[in-house]
């Protein structure tokens, strides 16, 4: 408060001890409103700041000591939270999907809580021929009816199969868009777009967090072509967002924040596919826009105790972190490199193909009727999939049991359709290294069988992908290729078998021994696919060495992620997610796009030739009643302040949330502020008769190091300055005199102009 007992002569000459409004900081300044960008290098100054303060004062006491290594600890303590919650997560979640798939099948009577392994793990009736069979696991028909075979039983179980694929996925859309509607999607889009410095409130909240893990379990049961592992990632971020509002230097700052999420990201990954390397890289190629040193090694530690939550719960019952660990008997030869790269062309192109259609579906979606009826969509989709999908054994089962049983190597031990192999009876070689042999009638049935799941996955996925339900986009990605892969590795093993005196097989193919690996073809199929709809690489090989354990398989990898890029990157640059940002408009500045248009500053910065002049504040002249006025006529986020409007020579810029927050404030709390009080942002109050209202001191909002560029910079210098300072705007300036200023959104608009696209479509701020 002023001093009241300060005569007029010392008010006259402005010396009385007007408050200025941050010297006590009042609730909400500096931060943000929703659907806007944040400004990193304010953030960053304003953290800067707080380190300085908190290293002084810990000299003064060692309680202030004790208080500064709990500040410097709260990174690890976050990390380790995340890393135990995300993990607990992803393992409850991979627990309710197993049971509540079988449960579409069938009970296990013994303890319904048991998913079919689980049930014919416990039963001592089980044979190893029959494994899959035990008399306390009944399918619904013969619970019911007590038939278990015929006509009758198979139309039952279909019956209940689709019901409860529609109970599942009814639950799912409703519980979605009643409680959560940020629960929907993949959610990596988002994440991504947060990560870059935007604002969306409640995106990754309690709630959001809440619907998305149990509507995620609901959608992956109900059969529907999709996956769990994006939407991990998302849940992992809503932990991190969670544990950040328990500490002030994280719920206190945006830029700080998104360092924890750029974390949680990477221990989202690692449980989703108990990949933590994996996951690490992931955050750093795929989803981070601002990497520090400092979070690779935080989102390292993260990675590692979510994996490790993992791993203890233990939820495939397997020891493992994943469900499709295999190990190979063979080596690959140099003669594959030459399926493996066709097998990346096919992963490129379906990539393209996919994204077109799916953005293609998705414009539709948001411009049509079809918008209005989620949860009819919902339904509709799920039921033409689980009528398409039971008849077929490879559609019918979880997708994830699919990729798993295309991966495996046929061993003498396996009893799939896909190892019915005709075995020579003078074979007497180690069960270890069985040799190639002629295909029997199981496997031309199961190729059969492929191609029709081929074509319906790569159909379905399409339209399912974007639903107002959690949808993930690897594990169907990875099915398509996975698919593609085990039916050519099958055909190239069978050239083998019966054409070993060919010159391409006739160096590493000897009669009588093993030199194909049809899962091999299904592994590496299934990172061209994944590769090319997301256009991961480092990243991606090193998700699929771990996911699977081929860590002698990199190259055959490396060389399908690379081909996959390179062809879906010749028909557009844009992977999925990046095609999604761009669909929903968010103002995301993409750090691989190019810019090489030959246009300055001066040609994006407003005010353009025709508009009214730039709307600004003077340093000592300006009443509170011009600056609510200005601030109720304009939509603008922030104003320039300047020496005087005839000069326009440049003091600094404020932000529109933070005058009108301490306008606010300053009507409450300091007596005498009144329309006609004048505001200043000067260090001294300007000379003002005694009859003057009390004059209101807004020195310390003013940020005096806004950035600036000259009216002739490149524009291609401009995109990258917002590029990689994060900026939020940027004024534009000639010998000191300010003449207009540059948005991101400007950059954005300007961007998608030359680049013929519709600069309308960037909607936020």
């Amino acid at each position: 408060r002023c001093v009241s007992a300060a005569t007029p002569t010392e008010e006259m000459n402005g010396a009385g001890n007007l408050m200025d409004f941050l010297d006590e900081p009042f609730p909400d300044v500096g931060t943000y409103e929703d659907f806007h960008t944040i400004d990193w290098l304010r953030e960053k100054s304003r953290d800067t700041d707080r380190h300085r303060k908190i290293t002084s004062k810990s000299k003064e006491s060692i309680w202030e000591l004790i208080k500064s290594l709990l500040d410097a600890w709260s990174g690890w303590v976050v990390m380790l939270l995340i890393g135990l919650l995300s993990g607990t997560l992803a393992g409850v979640i991979d627990l309710a999907v197993d049971w509540m798939t079988d449960l579409k099948e069938g009970v296990c009577l013994s303890a319904f809580w048991y998913s079919h392994e689980q049930c014919c793990w416990t039963s001592n009736e089980t044979t190893f021929d029959d494994r899959d069979k035990c008399p306390q696991w009944q399918k619904w028909a013969e619970l019911m009816t007590g038939h278990a075979e015929g006509a009758g039983a198979y139309v039952l179980n279909y019956f209940l199969y689709v019901l409860w694929a529609l109970l599942f996925s009814f639950l799912a859309v409703s519980l979605v868009r009643v409680f959560a509607p940020y629960a929907c999607g993949s959610g990596i889009p988002e994440i991504k777009t947060i990560l870059s410095g935007f604002i969306i409130r409640g995106y990754l909240g309690k709630w959001t967090l809440l619907i998305k893990t149990v509507t995620l379990v609901l959608a992956v049961s109900s059969g529907l072509s999709l996956g769990k592992e994006g939407p991990l990632v998302h849940v992992a971020c809503c932990c991190g967002n969670l544990f950040c509002s328990l500490f002030s230097k994280y719920s206190k700052n945006e830029g700080k924040r998104r360092e924890v999420l750029s974390a949680a990201a990477a221990a989202g990954v690692s449980v989703a596919f108990g990949a933590p390397i994996g996951g690490v890289l992931f955050s750093l190629e795929e989803v981070s826009y601002y990497f520090p040193l400092k979070t690779l090694w935080r989102s390292f530690f993260a990675a590692l105790v979510a994996a490790f939550t993992l791993r203890s719960i233990n939820p495939f019952g397997n020891s493992r972190l994943v469900l499709f660990y295999v190990e190979y008997h063979t080596p690959w030869y140099m003669a594959e490199l030459v399926p493996f790269i066709l097998l990346g062309v096919f992963g490129g192109l379906w990539g393209t193909l996919f994204i077109r259609a799916n953005i293609a579906w998705c414009r539709r979606r948001k411009t049509t009727q079809l918008g209005k009826y989620p949860v009819l969509e919902v339904i509709a989709v799920t039921g033409i999939t689980a009528v398409l999908a039971y008849p077929n054994p490879y559609t019918r089962r979880s997708t994830s049991e699919l990729i798993s049983e295309l991966f495996n190597d046929c061993g003498a031990l396996e009893s799939s359709q896909l190892c019915d192999y005709i075995n020579n009876p003078n074979m007497s070689r180690p069960v270890d290294d069985i040799p190639d042999r002629p295909a029997g009638p199981g496997v031309y049935n199961a190729l059969w069988q492929l191609a029709l799941a081929l074509i319906f996955k790569i159909v379905i996925t399409i339209f399912t992908f974007g639903m107002k339900i959690p949808s993930g986009l690897f594990i169907p990605s990875m099915a398509v290729g996975a698919i593609a892969g085990r039916i050519v590795g099958i055909a190239v093993e069978q050239m083998a078998y019966h054409h070993h005196d060919w010159i391409i097989f006739k160096n590493w193919c000897r009669p009588g021994a093993d030199c194909v690996t049809p899962g091999l073809y299904a592994m590496v199929g299934a990172a061209a696919c994944l590769g090319g709809v997301t256009r991961m690489t480092v990243s991606l090989v090193v998700i699929m060495f771990e996911l699977t354990g081929g860590l002698e398989y990199i190259v055959p990898l490396m060389a399908a992620a690379v081909t996959s890029k390179w062809v879906a990157d010749a028909f557009g640059k844009e992977g999925i997610y990046e095609s999604h940002i761009q669909l929903n408009g968010y103002p995301y500045l993409d750090v691989r796009d190019e810019f090489t248009h030959r246009t300055l500053a001066t040609d994006v910065m407003r005010p353009r030739r025709n508009d009214p002049p730039l709307a600004v504040l003077t340093q000592d002249s300006t009443t509170v009643e011009d600056v609510e006025t200005l601030i109720k006529d304009t939509d603008y986020n922030g104003f320039p302040v300047v020496v005087s409007r005839e000069s326009e020579r440049l003091i600094g810029f404020v932000q529109r949330r933070d005058l009108t927050l301490a306008i606010k404030n300053a009507r409450q709390k300091q007596d005498g502020v009144v329309s006609s009080s004048v505001v200043y942002f000067t260090e001294d109050a300007p000379q003002l008769p005694a009859s003057n209202p009390q004059p209101l001191k807004l020195r310390r909002i003013l940020n005096l190091s806004p950035f600036t560029v000259t009216d002739h910079t490149p524009m291609e210098t401009v995109v990258d300055i917002f590029r990689k300072l994060g900026l939020r705007q940027c004024l534009v300036t000639r010998s000191g005199r300010l003449l207009g200023i540059i948005t991101k959104k400007d950059v954005l608009r300007h961007m998608a102009q030359m680049m013929n696209q519709d600069p309308e479509s960037i909607m936020f701020n």
